[in-house]
């Protein structure tokens, strides 16, 4: 007997009618941006193998196997295929190498977490170039996402190499160090207090607010790593402040992310009645490939649509 013939399994849903429109208009007005702004669009494949992803537990991933046995994954990701691409069929190409992509992603999220486990995204990523220069073109071009998508917004900038480079000086391994993160990122400081006592990882999440920050983690950080860290945010900062953007942003020197494949700065947009990221993005180093990139969440953008 059928029992599961009239549902969808958890984690996604149907749409209709108005969210279909709201989806499809929200999608082509961000790949005429990114498309304007010189990025091409790449389309990568529904299934990977298993190999091509880094950072996902086998746990979050759904996955079969292909008629050679050889285990496959529903693509849960976009920034890795991509990865895969620009070092294959597209590595003889120049670089920074720009790319814009519109397509859905699959994670397997606990059921009780809320989250859903299909994710329509348009995104950018840019490949190789100075590294400098391009956080500056991403973290600009996605404030303007942001700015397109709503007017009530708020970004957040920051960068993982503040938590890495002091875990590394306090001599903390990376299962331990993975284990501190998260309290880091929601600012939980008794207990972060317990893991790292006095250690400088301590006063990473007070470290957040307005361009304050950046003078006073400039008294507390000792090493040329950490200033040097400092100084290239502080430049993307001021960048996006002469676009006129500045009561919008909040730096946040505790921002990091779990995923073992981002090395830099980190970013975030929200919107206004919707408690999660709507964009996230960040410079990462996947197989030796440096890279920088954002996906919108177009699922949320396309509820929020009036």
């Amino acid at each position: 007997m059928k029992k599961n013939n009239l549902i969808t399994p958890e984690g996604t849903r149907d749409l209709l009618f108005d969210e279909c429109k709201a989806r499809r208009e929200i999608e082509t007005e961000l790949m005429e941006l990114f498309k304007d702004e010189g990025y091409s669009e790449v389309i990568t494949p529904f299934l990977e193998f298993i190999d091509v992803f880094g950072g996902f537990s086998q746990e979050s991933m759904y996955k079969l196997t292909d008629s050679r046995g050889r285990l496959m994954v529903i693509r849960p990701d976009s920034t890795q295929p991509i990865i895969r691409l620009a070092e294959t069929r597209l590595k003889d190409l120049p670089r920074p190498l720009k790319l814009c992509y519109n397509q859905t992603i699959y994670r397997a999220n606990p059921k009780e977490s809320g989250r859903d486990d299909e994710i329509a995204q348009s995104g950018i990523e840019i490949i190789g170039g100075d590294l400098q220069k391009c956080d500056k073109e991403a973290v600009t071009l996605a404030a303007l996402t942001l700015k397109r998508l709503s007017d009530d917004y708020r970004f957040e900038i920051g960068d993982c190499s503040f938590f890495n480079l002091l875990a590394n000086e306090a001599g903390i391994d990376e299962e331990r160090a993975e284990e501190i993160r998260p309290l880091v990122e929601t600012k939980n400081f008794p207990e972060l207090k317990k893991f790292v006592g006095d250690n400088m990882l301590a006063e990473l999440p007070r470290l957040f607010g307005d361009a304050g920050v950046f003078e006073e983690a400039r008294r507390i950080f000792r090493t040329e790593a950490l200033k040097s860290a400092l100084e290239r945010l502080e430049g993307v900062y001021n960048d996006l402040c002469k676009l006129g953007l500045g009561e919008k942003i909040t730096v946040d020197l505790g921002l990091t992310n779990k995923r073992g494949y981002y090395t830099g700065i980190l970013f975030n947009g929200y919107t206004a009645g919707y408690g999660k990221p709507l964009l996230s993005g960040g410079r990462y180093l996947i197989n030796n490939t440096q890279g920088i990139g954002f996906a919108v969440n177009m699922s949320a953008a396309a509820k929020k649509k009036p």
